[in-house]
């Protein structure tokens, strides 16, 4: 069973609110023939979209290979929502890699932000880029520890931008009763990713870019040069991006034993009114909270709720979409049990065992970024960024992303799902308990 296809149809967008407001692109050729290249990239998610722009700009000539079409993927169906630092935290980063790492991964994790505030700028992206996302908690315990770790980014690393929430505050923020304070983060944002991708594509057509769509690669030859086969045609190229995310299916094991597609769920209400949707989050801000399965949310420019939350471990969506974020979603919102869904998607992400991205080099012209646990939209498109450094001969960035330890799954490929399930099982109970 295939990932690519067994969920959706090919060459085609998901029936998403971000596809029915995407500003859409002309499809890209299929690959045909013999295409040579100084690096190809396969994967035209944020990491590839990064990856072929940036290595454009270096001066390469990229080929930018996509089994379905530009942003199909995780990058263009999650919750738009860029984060501060690293998908683990800095404290726990210190005691992990020490505070000079710690240091540089923050630092590196800063710079994706600012990386789609240049990109969006530079290439004019329309993505309704806006700053902030509050982080709020479901058990009133945690809030202190909500509020030291802010103190710790302020004193440690200079970082000032998350305005502390008491719960009076954070009811007046969010149209609920059922968090009991938290952070907003400034210096955070949100964005319609599809169009933030499409943008990207784009821009990297116009840096001379060469993109294939629908052109799903079947096999790769490492050797000098390393060949990328797809059914009708081969790239020839000095270096290799492998930028396939949740989507890698058997292309390279040794990237599958470390990295798991897991399957995300948003679903987008009809439209509420600017008055309707104030009264849900009353700043332009996105929310993600404490569960171990995230709910993570946020309003849309036409006034909708677009609220993501749910998960699951197997291979097929489930037949009723909307019925399962409606239960995390009515458990914050109760107010919006009669409102009519207009949109509900899925999308398959990737993590990791320990949730922090796994950069590496596979062979001496093979480059790999993925399983980014959902916190991909700014450690994507730096990771792209810093890949094209790397094979730029500036590897600083991406060695310190790749020191970091990502243990194999217990079973690699063949026994990380079972074994998944058990653990995510487990932590749903935690969440239920309130523990």
């Amino acid at each position: 069973m295939n990932l690519l296809y067994v969920n959706d149809k090919r060459g085609e967008y998901p029936d998403s609110w971000y596809t029915a407001t995407a500003n859409s692109l002309p499809p890209f050729p299929k690959l045909k023939g013999t295409q040579k290249a100084d690096v190809c990239v396969v994967g035209a998610g944020f990491t590839g979209l990064s990856a072929a722009l940036h290595l454009a700009e270096h001066g390469y000539s990229v080929a930018l290979i996509e089994a379905q079409r530009v942003g199909w993927g995780a990058s263009g169906r999650n919750g738009g929502q860029i984060g501060s630092g690293q998908r683990k935290e800095q404290d726990e980063l210190e005691a992990m890699q020490g505070p000079e790492d710690a240091a540089r991964l923050w630092e590196i994790a800063q710079d994706g932000k600012a990386t789609i505030r240049s990109l969006v700028g530079k290439h004019k992206i329309d993505c309704d880029l806006r700053p902030g996302v509050a982080h709020v908690e479901w058990n009133p315990k945690h809030v202190a520890g909500e509020h030291a770790y802010a103190r710790h980014l302020q004193e440690r690393y200079g970082y000032d931008q998350i305005e502390l929430l008491d719960r009076d505050q954070t009811c007046a923020l969010i149209g609920t009763e059922v968090y009991h304070g938290g952070g907003l983060d400034w210096g955070a944002a949100h964005v319609h990713p599809l169009n933030l991708a499409l943008g990207m594509a784009q821009a990297a057509a116009e840096a001379g870019v060469s993109i294939y769509e629908q052109s799903e690669v079947s096999k790769i030859v490492e050797g000098d040069p390393v060949s990328i086969v797809t059914a009708h045609g081969r790239v020839e190229a000095g270096f290799l991006v492998l930028a396939c995310n949740g989507y890698l299916g058997d292309l390279d094991n040794r990237v599958a034993r470390k990295v798991m597609p897991i399957n995300n769920f948003v679903v987008a209400t009809e439209p509420l009114g600017q008055d309707g949707a104030e009264a849900l989050i009353s700043k332009d801000v996105a929310v993600a909270d404490s569960k171990f399965v995230v709910n993570y949310y946020r309003r849309s420019a036409d006034h909708r709720m677009l609220f993501g939350g749910g998960e699951t471990y197997g291979w097929r969506f489930p037949s009723d979409i909307r019925a399962l974020v409606s239960k995390p979603m009515l458990e914050v919102y109760p107010q919006l049990k009669d409102v009519k869904l207009d949109y509900a998607w899925g999308g398959t992400l990737a993590i990791t065992m320990n949730r922090m991205p796994n950069f590496a080099r596979l062979g001496p012209s093979v480059f790999t970024a993925s399983g980014y646990s959902g916190h991909g939209v700014g450690l994507a498109t730096v990771a792209g960024k810093i890949t094209a450094a790397a094979i730029a001969g500036q590897a600083e960035q991406f060695d310190v992303m790749a020191k970091v330890p990502v243990p194999t799954f217990p079973g690699g490929t063949m026994l990380r799902w079972p074994g998944l399930v058990m653990a995510m099982t487990w932590y749903s109970l935690r969440d239920r308990l309130g523990v």
